[in-house]
């Protein structure tokens, strides 16, 4: 069974040119970039030239470009790095819906004595503005907030959250690993000092990410050990995945109009004949500007993972908004922090599409779903059909 895959705010397919653009690296053209030798030397401007493509994708300069292994060690690096440098300042600032990247660290870094302030959101998945505004104080070290949120899609204001902490000379950090390849960035245009992105969320292989780092932003590094990216992150460069990266990003780049008009309405149909066709369901964030390929779907009185189980019967591929995979069954730290009530939060479905989905595949989900709905809450103590008593 060939699988529908809307699963791509998790991972995505590595794309094929992006397969051929590295596969060089993996066989014949193995030279250490640092040599100084042809071999290695010619192995060096290929990797030049991939961090020429990577800046094109977020409006950077080549040489604001840091490699790494992932958005994960770029989040960390990034607020790790403001603390060092930000002599006495012991205060972050960031949301309730952040990535666990950014959340977990801030959690351990909230035991070690620095002060968290997490800012809250509304119903639809809007940053309480008023709130960030009072939070900035003169102790505080950085403003860490994701650009998009990676389960409803929601987009936060970054550039004026941005701007407003430049204002007040205090470093500004953004997660963009769900943006980035779905919506312009310009980062010369914007006050943002850091951001992140991950190769395999735009169809680059696992195990490569970017940090961005302004050039004149004071900056201390995570990883230590050699020269590579000026002295900035130690350690000998994964060329095979920096050079798939830079293919990807050019790719990413290009097709940013498909992703915004052939995407988002394969998303928007896939919306509309679920609420149409599947009573006591609703959109998360539905209200607020969100990513073109990201829809939360809460269906009454149901467990997300059932769902996913009897779709997976179908081959679709999705995800559920409940945290079954740490042992809890609590719905998800975004939607309870929006306010989702319980037995909507329970059964939420993510679905997140990619250039490579299809019309005929949105119409075969849009086919399965409800009857998977109908069984499921015939099975439910908790689901009461319109007009029966509770």
């Amino acid at each position: 069974m060939t699988p529908i895959y809307m699963d791509n705010n998790a991972t995505t397919q590595v794309a094929p040119e992006v397969l051929e653009a590295m596969l060089p690296f993996l066989t014949d053209r193995y030279g250490n970039p640092s040599s100084a030798y042809t071999f290695g030397g010619q192995v060096a401007r290929n990797i030049r030239d991939a961090r020429e493509q990577t800046a094109a994708i977020l409006g950077a300069l080549p040489e604001e470009i840091i490699f790494t292994s992932c958005g994960s060690e770029s989040d960390n690096t990034a607020i790790m790095s403001a603390l060092s440098t930000g002599k006495d300042k012991v205060h972050i600032v960031t949301s309730r819906v952040e990535h666990p990247a950014v959340k977990v660290l801030c959690n351990e870094l909230a035991k070690q004595g620095y002060r968290v302030t997490e800012i809250p959101v509304d119903r639809e998945g809007h940053l309480d503005m008023d709130r960030y505004k009072e939070s900035l104080t003169p102790d505080t070290a950085i403003v860490s907030l994701m650009w998009a949120n990676n389960e409803t899609g929601v987009i936060f204001p970054v550039e004026e959250a941005a701007q407003m902490a430049r204002d007040r000379g205090i470093l500004f950090h953004t997660d963009a690993v769900q943006a980035a390849g779905k919506i312009p960035i310009d980062l010369q245009n914007s006050a943002i000092d850091m951001l992140s992105i991950s190769g395999h969320k735009l169809h680059a292989p696992k195990g490569i990410g970017v940090l961005y780092v302004r050039k004149g932003t004071k900056f201390s590094p995570f990883l230590v050990g050699g020269h590579q990216e000026l002295g900035r992150r130690g350690g000998t460069e994964n060329t095979a995945s920096i050079i798939a990266l830079g293919k990807a990003c050019e790719l990413a780049l290009n097709r940013l109009e498909e992703e915004n008009t052939k995407v988002k309405a394969l998303r928007d149909k896939l919306e509309t004949e679920l609420l149409r066709r599947v009573p006591k369901s609703r959109i998360n964030g539905g209200g607020a500007e969100r990513l073109p390929n990201t829809t939360s779907i809460s269906f009454e009185s149901i467990e997300g993972e059932s769902i996913l189980l009897l779709m997976d019967e179908f081959g679709i591929c999705a995800s559920s908004g409940s945290a079954c995979t740490s042992g809890s069954l609590q719905p998800s730290h975004v939607l309870r922090a929006m306010g989702v009530p319980f037995t909507m939060a329970h059964g939420s479905v993510r679905f997140s599409l990619s250039v490579y989905n299809t019309e005929e595949e949105v119409d075969f989900v849009i086919d399965k779903i409800p009857p998977i709905i109908e069984k499921l809450r015939k099975l439910s103590p908790f689901w009461k059909p319109e007009g029966q008593a509770c």
